[in-house]
């Protein structure tokens, strides 16, 4: 920040002077780049006042052709500022300016432009049939001036590679909005492929875009893990290349997807980070207030979804009722309740996006209409199947079932059913890409609905047709036509709908009888209640089933909910607050609700005071519920002919930090009381306990603390204990009661986890005079009776308790954590809730106060103050592992402050700092710290926005600090100019051991040359990382040389391309040389079994590594037999071994676990992602065929067996055990495999993950595993993943936080 205000003064200094001398030529230009980083730093309302200085001064005092660049820079603001008049003025003029000129550069730029403010104004019109029509001409125009620059460009230097790129991003990003997304997919993967083939830099804004737009159209296409490797890889680039817009906006697209998939609690973290970023920027108001409604809207699913929940265990108590009234005169009566309460569940399934839950829900209902022999229940039941094959995009079926409710009824003669099911028909037809059809379909329904006199129809159809002419068949005319039709249809709708068109509507005979038995919390659904709005964001079915045009949509483009001018009654996610039902169909029923649960209602007779029709535009919609939508400032991505995109569109997207998402631990959500009932919202000024946050969702309340004659009694609850089934934990004399759920969803957490954060609550709870000693309780063990838990798996057992299950926790002892009292201390003064996170790291009993590792907390330049303070006061420290957390510059600001103040000149230390979002003036805080000079040792940088203005920093800090003997700057997008710096500022005097620059590009062979020659006169350095680096052959020579003569202890090449003959070439260097023990990181060279073989033979080799990395190297089951023979080698010195992705094979996974036998020094294997390629289209080996495509999954679709045993209380996956054929080859290969692990009994460490095993094969596994190390076995098993370790070995370790 210090650089960017010191380069602004520095320039408009210079505008100054040149407006003071009359230079009018330099004033614009000064005007101009001061208006660009205002732009760049999100200030855009005082750009625009500087690059209307630039373009008042160009038209008054210059040649034409100087407004070329002040038009382009004021038609891209105003477009951020979204005044498209505005832009349109510039950027057509900025086109004819550069036309003139016969300037194609600028005229591409022009295209591009005018296409994305073209394509905006769509996305936000109602009938601007002309906007879309001009954003293909605009974009395709763009497309092809880019074509021509790059394959004739006008100068050696310039590619226009990536106006080419962005060309395909623009186009791709249309035809999305059009809901063409196959054709979407192609141009954007098409453009993904030019990066590749041109070798774009990995941290490129284009490819960014790309990403995130192809995250946009996976998650459209409901392919989950593909969208998110896209949305991830797009906020990595823009962490990396320090934009942040773009990483909020790519949140943005993260929490959506959490958000669809039911997962809210990743959903809202994902919006808070991203709110967070966007608060950090200027002008970013609409992206605040999007992010702010997201927020908001997960909230209220929360909510429903606990409803939703709810209502489940009502209809299981209806479906045990029902098995005694079977046959008795109650029957009809319970099937009623359960039809309602059905209803129920279908509303709260659509209102969340739980499609599987609402095809599940709809294939009961229908079983419970066919019992009722009641028609239009029937036929309701089978369009919302067909709607929730729809929204899971398996059309055929979702066109079976809409039309098999057609055709009840039209055996019934119902218009209305009919009209609505036909554009329901329409609406899949389209999806389908079948657009005559669709057409068809809803012209069809328009006819239907015209012959029925039913308005609300004729304007949902005429919508549709509306938006099939002017989307699908460019025909403007027609598409005029039919919007002057329902503009007329409007204004005549609402002015007689309510006395006109209220004809009485035929009252199903099971609609009259019973209320239902229904829980407290009822929804706002009644008999016939699937005729409604649906909240999909693409497409909705029903009676919202419109497909307006492009501006009636609040979300997506194509499919849209109708619109009016009267007022829509907005359901609300929250629920209502009474218990009167509401009318959401096109019938309305009484619901009576006693204040007891168990007891019977009586029938409610149909009466025609309200059993009338009711006019859809009173009908309650969930539209409004959706994740609102990115109008005001989207989250997708344009090319920008600036240095950064805009990032604008219609389309919202969807929040992480990468390394932190990638773990699926759940926060811990406590509500703190007090027994007496005073919780911590009560008012209270006296000093008491404190709550901590969970790990991902803090508790907010006015005060932190509570009366300490209440909180020496302070029980923790569950959000709901009423409902969720809890542990109640007796630590002496008090209590905690924690929700089973909060860490039995933890994939990685132990048994010792869950002591450790015992004892930190057991000690937040402390009273203040206690609490000053800075002692904390030693869990010893947690007993259920007399039985010891040894693990989180006895927690699942007791959940099956019913009741609240109580276990006890035993104090051993008490261990001083002086930085733990200093924290606590901190937040109390700053008013702060204690991170539960940071609490755990400082409790670890491995590390003392002077080792301060507090890594994946989450924290930020604010929430990090509290430790920042305690630090201060602790004074003395050797290690600060700050890693992967979303800390900026001004962190680094404070720890500078907290160092020198510390006043310590002696004594090493270790700051690791990696995967922040430190810039490069971070580097300058050091540079400014004298203290560091002598003390520094170890710098870990990595994974930071450093870029090249930091080379100047680490030249400094490589000069001045003379006892540091590593420094990591791995992905930091950094380029050869930064290496150079720092291979000059390396002299012969240096005490460097290590140095880490992998994954920087581009940096060039002549570079690395240098840097190696520099490195190999050095005298105490022997570990060198390049991983990412392309290495050419004569960079290979070097290193080959440099290798034969400094003692390499680590060498990591992975990833360079270097291949077999590079990699044999350097391995007899080492080994020639003076190397005696060695890591070696090979992954992905490209080396294949021949390197193996060699490998094996040579026994200088052989007994000289110690860590052997050959990860995604085509190994092959012929390099297993020279892999198990090095391994059975009595010299093999071997102490791990990663083998992922090396295609071993069954076969070869089983000859290389055999081999261990008889080794006595491995310790650690991986053989994970081998034997997939054998058993493609194929079981799982040793276990029945299983779909485990979560995508896939559904209920069954032609029979109702499956539907009827859940109706029972009945599960087949749970009561049909899995039957195995012991002869079959995939059960022999987990038998060997099983009894190779058993024989392999020094092994510590074995990752199986991701070969197709199933949970019983894993379980066998880890019961061979525990056997021959018992009391120390353990494992994490979830889904794919299988982890079998030993007690002391951190199984899921990033591999850039491994020490070497």
């Amino acid at each position: 920040m210090a650089r960017e205000e010191a380069q602004l003064s520095a320039a408009k200094k210079s505008y100054r002077n040149a407006k003071a001398t009359g230079n009018h030529e330099e004033e614009a230009r000064w005007a101009n780049v001061i208006g660009d980083m205002l732009k760049k730093r999100g200030e855009y309302v005082e750009a625009l006042k500087w690059l209307r200085i630039d373009y008042d001064v160009s038209v008054k005092y210059l040649p034409q052709k100087h407004c070329l660049p002040t038009c382009q820079s004021l038609g891209e603001l105003y477009l951020r500022l979204e005044f498209y008049k505005d832009a349109l003025l510039y950027q057509k003029k900025h086109l004819e300016l550069a036309e003139d000129a016969n300037n194609l550069i600028e005229q591409q730029r022009a295209n591009t432009q005018l296409g994305r403010t073209y394509h905006e104004m769509f996305l936000r019109s109602d009938d601007d049939h002309y906007s879309v029509q001009n954003a293909k001409k605009y974009f395709k125009s763009a497309m092809k001036l880019a074509q021509i620059i790059k394959e004739n460009p006008p100068t050696k230097n310039c590619s226009f590679l990536k106006e080419y790129i962005d060309a395909h991003n623009n186009i791709g990003m249309l035809e999305f909005d059009l809901d063409n997304l196959e054709e979407a997919r192609k141009i954007l993967t098409k453009g993904l492929e030019i990066c590749d083939e041109e070798e774009v830099m990995a941290d490129d804004d284009g490819r960014s875009r790309l990403h995130h737009n192809l995250g946009n159209v996976y998650m459209e296409l409901r392919m989950w893990d593909n969208a998110r490797e896209h949305i991830e890889k797009d906020i990595m680039i823009c962490k990396r290349i320090g934009h942040c817009q773009g990483e909020a906006k790519g949140y943005i697209n993260l929490g959506e997807l959490h958000y669809r998939i039911q997962k809210y609690e990743e959903a809202l973290l994902c919006y808070q980070k991203a709110r967070e970023l966007a608060k950090s920027m200027e002008d970013e108001d609409a992206l605040l207030r999007q992010i702010d409604q997201n927020i908001e809207i997960v909230n209220d699913a929360i909510k429903v979804m606990d409803g939703l929940k709810k209502e489940e265990q009502n209809l299981k108590k209806l479906t045990r009722d029902m098995a005694i009234t079977r046959g008795t005169p109650r029957e009809r009566k319970c099937l009623l309740q359960q039809n309602a309460s059905l209803d129920c569940l279908i509303e709260k399934s659509r209102t969340i996006f739980a499609w599987l839950k609402l095809l599940e829900f709809a294939k009961r209902k229908k079983i419970i209409a066919s019992e009722l022999c009641d028609q239009e229940k029937l036929s309701d039941s089978l369009l919302v199947i067909g709607e929730s094959y729809q929204k899971l995009r398996k059309f055929k079926k979702a066109l079976k079932w809409s039309m098999k409710s057609w055709e009840i009824y039209k055996s019934i003669g119902n218009l209305e059913g009919q009209a609505l099911t036909k554009i329901n028909v329409g609406d899949v037809l389209d999806s389908d890409n079948n657009w005559e059809g669709a057409l068809d379909a809803f012209e069809e329904s328009y006819r239907l609905a015209v012959e029925a006199n039913l308005p609300s129809v004729q304007l949902m159809a005429l919508e549709n047709m509306h938006y099939s002419h002017m989307i699908r068949f460019d025909n403007v005319e027609e598409a005029r036509r039919l919007q002057h039709r329902i503009d007329k249809l409007k204004q005549s709708k609402y002015k007689d709908l309510q006395t006109k068109n209220v004809a009485e509507d035929h009252c199903s005979e099971s609609d009259t009888e019973g209320s239902g038995h229904l829980s407290d919390n009822m929804c706002n659904v009644c008999g016939s209640s699937e005729i409604r709005k649906c909240n999909s964001s693409k497409s909705q079915s029903l009676a919202s089933s419109t497909k307006a045009s492009p501006k009636v949509k609040s979300a997506h483009l194509g499919k849209q909910n109708i619109t009016t001018e009267t007022n829509v009654s907005q359901k609300s996610l929250s629920e209502p607050n009474t218990n009167e039902q509401t009318v959401v169909g096109r019938k309305r029923i009484r619901l009576v609700l006693s204040d007891d649960e168990d007891e019977m209602y009586d029938e409610v007779q149909c009466s025609k005071s309200w059993s009338k029709k009711l006019p859809l535009e009173d009908v309650a919609t969930s539209d409004e519920l959706k994740i609102k939508r990115n109008t005001a400032s989207p989250a997708r991505k344009f090319q920008d002919v600036s240095s950064y995109t805009s990032n604008r569109t219609t389309r919202s997207c969807n929040p992480v930090n990468i390394e932190q998402s990638s773990s699926s631990c759940k926060s811990r959500t406590l509500n703190v009381v007090a027994q007496n009932g005073r919780g911590f919202g009560a008012s209270s000024s006296e000093e008491g306990s404190i709550a901590a946050s969970g790990s991902k969702c803090d508790i907010s309340f006015p005060e932190n603390l509570v009366n300490k004659n209440h909180g020496a009694h302070l029980i923790f609850l569950t959000s709901d204990d009423e409902n969720n089934q809890c542990i109640t934990v007796k630590i002496d004399k008090d209590l905690i009661r924690l929700d089973n759920g909060s860490f039995m969803d933890s994939d990685k957490l132990s048994i010792e986890s869950v002591k450790v954060e015992l004892a930190c609550l057991y000690y937040l709870r402390l009273p203040m005079e206690r609490r000053s000693e800075g002692l904390l309780p030693i869990i010893q063990n947690i007993k259920c009776g007399e039985s010891v838990i040894q693990s989180v798996e006895t927690f699942q057992k007791l959940k099956q308790d019913m009741g609240k299950v109580l276990v006890e926790a035993f104090i051993d002892g008490w261990v001083q954590k002086r930085l733990i009292k200093l924290y606590t201390d901190c937040c109390y003064k700053l008013s702060e809730t204690p991170n539960m996170k940071l609490l755990k790291k400082l409790y670890d009993l491995e590390f003392s106060d002077d080792e301060v590792t507090v890594s994946e907390c989450e924290l930020q330049d604010l929430s990090i103050a509290p430790l920042l303070n305690a630090l201060y006061a602790h004074k003395t420290f050797a290690m600060l592992d700050l890693s992967h957390n979303l800390l900026g510059n001004g962190t680094m600001e404070k720890l500078q402050h907290v160092l020198t103040s510390s006043g310590q000149n002696y004594g090493g230390l270790t700051l690791d700092l990696h995967s922040n979002l430190f810039g490069p003036t971070s580097l300058f805080q050091i540079c400014e710290c004298p203290l560091l000079f002598s003390r520094l040792e170890v710098l870990n940088i990595s994974g930071n926005r450093l870029t090249d203005a930091c080379a100047s920093y680490l030249s400094t800090i490589l000069e001045n600090c003379k006892a540091l003997c590593s420094l990591s700057i791995e992905r930091c997008s950094i380029t050869s100019r930064t290496i150079q710096k720092v291979s000059d500022a390396l002299n012969a005097s240096s005490v460097l051991e290590q140095l880490c620059i992998g994954h920087n590009n581009p940096i060039s062979g002549s570079t690395i040359t240098d840097l190696l020659s520099k490195l190999g006169t050095l005298k105490r350095f022997s570990k060198l990382n390049l991983n990412g680096l392309k290495l050419s052959k004569s960079v290979v020579d070097s290193l080959c040389q440099l290798a034969a003569t400094l003692p390499f202890s680590v060498l990591s090449l992975g990833e360079t391309g270097i291949g077999i003959d590079g990699a044999l070439r350097l391995t007899e260097s080492l080994f020639n040389g003076t190397a005696e023990f060695l890591k070696f990181d090979l992954s992905y060279c490209g080396v294949t079994s021949n390197y193996v073989l060699k490998l094996s033979t040579v026994s200088s080799m052989i007994c000289g590594i110690l860590e052997l990395n050959l990860s995604g190297n085509p190994i092959m089951q012929e390099g297993s037999l020279a892999l198990s023979s090095m391994l059975l080698n009595s010299q093999c010195c071997l102490k791990l071994l990663v083998l992922q992705k090396c295609r071993l094979g069954t076969a070869g996974v089983l000859q290389i676990m055999q081999a261990l036998s008889g080794n006595g020094f491995l310790e650690e294997l991986n053989l994970a992602d081998n034997a997939n390629l054998d058993r493609q289209n194929s079981a799982q080996p040793g276990s029945c065929n299983a779909n485990t495509n979560l995508d896939g999954l559904e209920v069954a679709d032609s029979e109702d067996d499956e539907v009827k045993a859940a109706a029972s209380g009945l599960d087949d996956n749970h009561t049909r055990p899995c039957q195995r054929n012991s002869s079959s080859s995939g059960c022999q290969f987990i038998q060997g495999l099983s009894s190779a692990i058993d024989m392999a009994k020094n092994l510590r460490l074995l990752d199986l993950s991701n070969n197709g095993f199933s949970t019983q094969d894993a379980d066998i596994l880890y019961s061979s595993w525990s056997r021959s190390r018992f009391g120390s076995a353990q494992r994490h098993i979830k889904d794919q993943i299988i982890h079998l370790f030993v007690e002391g070995i951190k199984c899921c370790v990033k591999p850039c936080c491994r020490k070497d």
